[in-house]
């Protein structure tokens, strides 16, 4: 044999052998490592963004749920895997699946992106996200359609409910929970936007009938941004009512601004930095099962059960029917976009052609002053 073919074997050789030995030295710590850099640089990204602290909080959560469950990192994991947790130990609420998978996807997307090649060269692993098109959750308010009852049928609920409330067990709750209802019905808020109201956001000089401060909804995970909401004439009194009447029956200081305008029942306690007993405020859980309870005792029609959101849909809806322009109840429920607006709408009952003849009329006045100007 060639003495010059013998030295290009040797060299292949060793080439190998430190190949070996180098992959030998990339332990499972090495690779945790790795994934916990990029968990922090996925993070990071997120932050410049715009991203709010609690939501980059929660972005990485069900990737290292799914990975500390089965002892492995991201790129190691199948879709296989990925079904059997969400089908099994992992299950919850649709709702709650579909944000943790979501979440799960978009990690990958990153991780594609930006260390693909680098995790093929150390790691000898392809990155592939685990959600396929078979595991890939489908948006409820994508396909479904909330029906909220018509206005008869809200006039008659909130009627009845009204109506029996002398009858209640606990009144000073009862009546929680009515005007609490109603109000979020009239202003459209959501409903944890409306359980964090504290008596100091209350403006009643603000407009012609007063509105009140909530932490709106931010857009794309930006984080809550303030905002006012609209009582109107009806919202005005009965929260007036309300707010003299009821609110001191929770046993805290009823006048602090910072009290909860809606109390939870349990014990009140002294803030860190006040001397006053401020009650803890109702969580938007406790707002969703008196909604539902007082459904199925005072609501009649097609539509059997009531939820905070489709309160929501049935005050753009309501408002629209009564004459309320686009532009006014995308102001009212604090949309950016009103094509999220058109949403709320989808099933209100509007008819274009008398809409067509009173354009028609308003252009044909129009018209008519012009010519008297010119004169």
């Amino acid at each position: 044999m060639d003495p010059a073919d013998v030295s290009v074997e040797t060299g292949l050789a060793d080439v190998v052998t430190l190949q070996r030995r180098r992959q030998a030295r990339i332990s499972v710590h090495d690779e945790e490592s790795f994934f916990l850099d990029t968990l922090s640089e996925y993070q990071w990204a997120r932050d410049a963004a715009g991203l709010a602290p609690t939501t980059l909080d929660g972005l990485v959560k069900p990737v290292i749920e799914v990975c500390e469950f089965y002892g492995t990192v991201p790129w190691q994991l199948t879709s296989r895997e990925v079904d059997r947790y969400f089908a099994g130990p992992g299950k919850r609420a649709q709702s709650t699946l579909r944000g943790k998978i979501n979440k799960l996807d978009a990690y990958f997307a990153f991780l594609e992106q930006r260390y693909a090649g680098e995790i093929m060269r150390r790691f000898g692993a392809s990155v592939e996200s685990p959600i396929d098109p078979f595991n890939r959750p489908r948006h409820r308010g994508d396909f479904g359609l909330r029906i909220p009852p018509s206005q008869t049928a809200m006039k008659d609920f909130f009627g009845r409910w009204r109506e029996d409330l002398p009858n209640a067990r606990k009144y000073a709750v009862a009546c929680r929970d009515y005007v609490m209802t109603k109000v979020a019905y009239l202003s459209g808020v959501r409903a944890a936007e409306l359980c964090g109201v504290c008596l100091g956001d209350i403006h009643w000089e603000n407009g012609q009938w007063g509105r009140f401060v909530v932490l709106g909804k931010g857009a794309g995970g930006s984080g809550p941004r303030p905002r006012e909401a609209y009582l109107f004439q009806e919202g005005r009194a009965l929260l007036w009512w309300y707010i003299e009447e009821i609110r001191g029956e929770f046993g805290d200081d009823a006048e602090h601004p910072r009290a909860p305008l809606w109390p939870s029942e349990r014990k009140s306690k002294a803030i860190a930095d006040l001397n006053v007993p401020i009650a803890p405020a109702i969580v938007p859980s406790t707002f969703r099962k008196a909604l539902h309870t007082a459904a199925a005792h005072y609501l009649s029609g097609p539509v059997a059960d009531l939820f905070p959101h489709l309160l929501r849909h049935a005050c753009a809806t309501h408002n629209y029917e009564r004459g309320m322009t686009l532009w006014e109840i995308q102001k009212v429920l604090g949309h950016d976009w009103a094509t999220t607006t058109l949403r709320y709408m989808a099933t209100a009952h509007a008819d274009p052609e008398l809409a067509n003849l009173a354009a028609s009329s308003r252009a044909a006045q129009r018209l008519v002053m012009d010519k008297g100007n010119l004169r």
